[in-house]
């Protein structure tokens, strides 16, 4: 429905405030100031589609509300760790799914019906006007500045030191409030990098058998891949504990073995060093039985496992950690301690 299928008396008069020129003269060369002619819309003459868009505006803002509160409540009621099925994109966090979905629904909504509304209801009418001096005239500005410094006597902010203390207090700590919102993106580390499920007395259990490993188990210049007793491949946070406790274990004659610390932590021979890269964490698996060196497969880097998994070539910037070991009363090869660093690549709470 367009201004033309109304009959002309129903049609809003037109109003000219900013004095539109007419007719040229020599003064205005120009009679139109090159907009359009403004064409009414629906809204503007028929009351019931006006009352129809304010709904539809109200519709939107309250369905952002609702997906607000969808929001919140998706962030207290569904488990961090709970996945559901969404086809096409397969199996997804069912929490991260439900906040972008309740967000990104609150923000379109509230989006959409400012746009509405602005397009339906708010006026559309555009117009021309003069040029004039952006600055304020002196008279204005003198008048500013003198309404400045009256209310700041008035405000006694000068004389009353108590109240302007702590009023830049206050202001000073409130956005301290959105900081400590921070503090819910995640627990603290603490200490957590520091430390692997290798404690005194665990075994070392071999990777590939799944039973604990004896002295015997071990020929010289064998490389064997061995976890801590008690971590399993179904426990949940399997992954997340042997990128830490993963261990290679070492049998050199201790005759070969350079470093006196090593040979002390070692047992007839038998080290035990961290599996994980001390460049960028990737996995160690390459063994060279004569010269007994280890290399990283992903920038190269090599270790001297007969002198304290010292660096020898590549881009690492420290030997790899060692484990104590020793037997228990059963023959079987145990830990005797954590290792005495953070495996791994340096990290910020390292020192």
């Amino acid at each position: 429905m367009s201004s033309q299928d109304i009959p002309e008396e129903n049609l809003p008069a037109e109003q000219d405030a900013h004095g539109a020129v007419g007719v040229a003269d020599d003064k205005n060369p120009f009679a139109d100031p090159g907009l359009p002619p403004h064409e009414h819309r629906v809204q503007d003459i028929d009351e019931a589609a006006a009352r129809r868009s304010e709904r539809t505006v109200a519709m939107l803002f309250t369905v952002s509300m609702l997906a607000t509160v969808g929001f919140i409540a998706s962030y207290v009621g569904i488990p961090h760790d709970k996945s559901i099925f969404v086809f096409p994109i397969g199996h997804i966090n069912a929490l991260n799914f439900a906040l972008g979905l309740t967000l990104g629904l609150a923000l379109f909504s509230i989006g959409a019906g400012a746009v509405h509304w602005a397009r339906t209801l708010m006026s559309d009418e555009e117009v021309a006007d003069e040029r004039h001096p952006i600055e304020a005239s002196p008279e204005v500005r003198a008048k500013v500045h003198a309404d400045f410094k009256q209310g700041a006597k008035e405000s006694a902010l000068g004389r009353r030191k108590l109240i302007r203390n702590t009023m830049f207090g206050a202001l000073a700590l409130f956005p301290l409030s959105g900081v400590m919102l921070l503090r819910d993106l995640g627990p603290l580390p603490g200490t957590k990098l520091r430390h692997t499920l290798w404690s005194k007395g665990k075994l070392l259990v071999n990777v590939n058998t799944d039973q604990p490993l004896r002295a015997s188990d071990i020929a010289v210049g064998s490389l064997t891949f061995a976890r801590p007793e008690g971590l399993e491949e179904h426990d949940e946070d399997f992954q997340t504990e042997i990128a830490k406790a993963a261990l290679m274990i070492v049998r050199i004659q201790p005759d070969n073995i350079k470093d006196k610390r090593e040979l002390e932590w070692s047992h007839e021979g038998i080290v035990a060093y961290s599996k994980i890269c001390t460049h960028v964490g990737c996995p160690i698996s390459l063994y060279e039985q004569q010269t007994h060196h280890v290399l990283c497969p992903c920038h190269q880097s090599t270790f001297d496992l007969s002198d304290g998994a010292r660096v020898i070539f590549g881009p690492a910037g420290h030997a790899l950690p060692q484990l104590r070991i020793g037997v228990n009363e059963e023959g079987y090869l145990q830990a005797l301690g954590d290792f005495e660093e953070p495996v791994g690549p340096a990290f910020w709470e390292r020192g």
